[in-house]
């Protein structure tokens, strides 16, 4: 359940966008520009490539900015439009100069795509413009003489390790921040912010797969004792004890988060309240039968929680929680050391 990458995307796309359509805007102008001096000097083909990639670029400059496929519209313009810029390279009556173009390619790539496809789409096209300069200039010496072969070599390598390093720096530290911001840091689970946004992906699958999604709320039992008793020092250790039992029952899919103090919340993830509740049991047993032992003071803990799914009992990650809590809250009050578990959806429908 691990979506960092999906979330870097999202926190991507905005920025990107901005990018694409300063692209769209400079294609335009370039487009009105060269196409009308092309036509003047009677290089009939690129002029009217250049026109094409003007009005294509007014299409997607239109169609992106409402689009939730922002991805797939950066691809669908970016290969038309490094191809039309080998087209140029390649058609005899342009100007030598028109290569320089080249060193657009590594920029456009990383800021649009990314460390990966950018590098891809760099590489593929950067090789491509160079196997056309070196079949369009092989009869002009002077233009293959070594140095200035060398210097443009070394130019477009430079400005394509440049653009992939600032581009993997970049991922690299807005990854460490989202996590950062989106994990407890005492315990190392997600916190809150983080099982929200969770939820409302795995909602989505869900949704669109009929598969089912249930919430565990569980709450360590007399845990102020803890603290009175051995110190907050111990309290913390004793959380993060829980924290590492969460992890060794759940399965990579299930998403444990602290929700606050005590209390934790535990997104299961394709499973209904019948599983949940067996996987809340393994917790609970595994939380009693595992002691801590702190300078030779066995601390023993014991957890109460509630179970809650999704549909029967609401369908947002607040109605889930609350209806979990209430049963954590009668699960308190009726013993603790105990979960109790959703209402079966026969019941529910009998109270409606």
């Amino acid at each position: 359940m691990d979506s960092y990458k999906d979330s870097l995307k999202e926190l991507a796309r905005p920025y990107r966008k901005a990018v694409l359509k300063a692209l769209l805007l400079v294609t335009l102008v370039g487009a009105t520009l060269f196409s009308s001096m092309n036509f003047l000097k009677g290089s009939y083909p690129l002029a009217l490539v250049e026109i094409a990639m003007g009005i294509y670029a007014i299409v997607v400059y239109r169609a992106i900015r409402h689009t939730r496929h922002l991805e797939r519209w950066i691809i669908a313009y970016l290969i038309p439009f490094f191809t039309a810029m080998m087209f140029a390279m390649a058609t005899p009556r342009s100007t030598s100069a028109v290569h320089a173009w080249v060193l657009l390619i590594p920029i456009v790539s990383h800021l649009l795509l990314g460390r990966r496809l950018g590098l891809a789409v760099s590489a593929i096209y950067m090789g491509i413009a160079a196997v056309i300069f070196l079949f369009r200039h092989q009869d002009q010496p002077e233009m293959m003489q070594a140095l200035p072969i060398t210097n443009i070599a070394m130019i477009s390598l430079c400005i394509l390790v440049f653009s992939h390093v600032y581009e993997v720096t970049r991922e690299t530290s807005e990854r460490k921040l989202m996590k950062t911001a989106q994990t407890d840091p005492l315990t190392g689970l997600a916190n809150r912010a983080r099982l929200s946004d969770i939820f409302e992906r795995e909602k989505h699958r869900a949704q669109r797969y009929s598969l089912p999604i249930s919430i565990l709320v569980l709450d360590l039992d007399h845990f102020k004792n803890v603290n009175d008793d051995h110190g907050h020092e111990s309290g913390d250790r004793a959380l993060q004890h829980v924290a590492r039992i969460f992890r060794e029952c759940l399965r990579a899919t299930d998403l444990p988060a602290r929700l606050g103090g005590e209390e934790f919340g535990i997104l299961l993830s394709n499973t209904n309240s019948q599983q949940a509740m067996e996987v809340a049991e393994k917790i609970r047993i595994a939380v009693a039968s595992t002691p801590l032992t702190i300078s030779n003071n066995v601390i023993r803990l014991t957890l109460s929680g509630g179970v809650a799914e999704l549909g029967s009992d609401g369908h947002t990650l607040r109605d889930l929680v609350r209806e979990a809590d209430i049963r954590l809250y009668t699960a308190k009050n009726t013993g603790r050391n105990q979960i109790i578990p959703a209402l079966s959806p026969s019941a529910t429908a009998a109270q409606t």
